[in-house]
């Protein structure tokens, strides 16, 4: 089956319409998380989300909005707890990643929920209208918020007190980017699932700030390279007949490697004519 043939299928115009948005929301938030070393924490979040999908599964809701508001919750309880209680930031993120999990495991009985593979690895070909809709206003969103306040957002991120002289709420701009960290891992859990959600996040953008250290750049870059995984992880899980996720992942580590590669050969001839 070769790719321009699929573009015939909804299905697989709304998966390209899903990860183009997705790479977008991804994109920001992941370029954010990368840079201020919030890898864990975001690993914290996803998994804890599990214990809301449980939760929507087994009372009859919406498990992706009973996933978005324990993720919210359980990232604002990392916050606090790290921030305000003087407990290690390990230690907190540990604590609501276990209470996720055990949560899910309670309420995810047999019969309560058919369809969890696509939770746990994604299946981006099973994406809906709505979930695209979804998608597309988170990206706005963001696109927006970092356009009016990118600034602040990093001042507060690496300089707090530089941030309060200005008059900035340093703690409601750490809340407000947990928020849209949690948002964003939730509503792009049907991509790749729970299980791989991290690397989205985290190897696209590590790829990009082998390029370039601008925060800007960084964004475009990783939203250039995780829309390049979805595409070919997209084909792949077609004709294959995979979870789309596993290729998605595959593609990104294999162009971080190639990238990397890159980088160190072109370093090594700079060094080489520099002598």
């Amino acid at each position: 089956m070769e790719f321009f043939d699929l573009l015939s299928y909804s299905f697989f115009q709304n998966a390209l319409l899903g990860s183009l948005f997705a790479s977008i929301a991804c994109g920001i938030i992941g370029s954010y998380v990368v840079i201020r070393r919030l890898v864990f924490i975001s690993g914290g979040i996803t998994h804890a989300s599990l214990g809301g999908i449980g939760m929507g599964f087994y009372f009859g809701w919406n498990p992706i909005l009973s996933a978005m508001i324990f993720s919210i919750l359980s990232a604002f309880g990392i916050e606090w707890l790290s921030s305000r209680q003087g407990v290690r930031e390990d230690s907190a993120i540990g604590s609501f990643w276990s209470l996720g999990m055990a949560v899910g495991i309670i309420y995810l009985k047999p019969g309560f929920a058919p369809n969890l593979s696509d939770y746990l690895f994604g299946n981006i070909l099973t994406i809906t209208k709505p979930d695209i809709i979804y998608l597309a206003v988170l990206s706005l969103v963001l696109i927006i918020v970092f356009l009016l306040f990118g600034r602040q957002i990093l001042f507060a991120a690496f300089d707090p007190d530089f941030a309060k002289t200005r008059n900035l709420s340093v703690n409601l701009i750490k809340y407000a980017m947990m928020m849209g960290i949690a948002i964003t891992i939730v509503l792009s859990i049907r991509l790749v699932g729970i299980v791989l959600l991290m690397s989205i996040l985290t190897v696209p953008q590590m790829t990009a700030n082998l390029f370039t250290s601008n925060f800007v750049k960084m964004i475009l870059l990783s939203i250039l390279i995780g829309f390049l995984g979805c595409l070919v992880g997209l084909f792949l899980s077609a004709v294959l007949d995979v979870p789309s996720g596993v290729f998605i992942i595959f593609t990104q580590i294999i162009v971080f490697l190639i990238s990397r590669w890159i980088v160190k050969l072109i370093h090594k001839k700079q060094l080489i004519g520099s002598l």
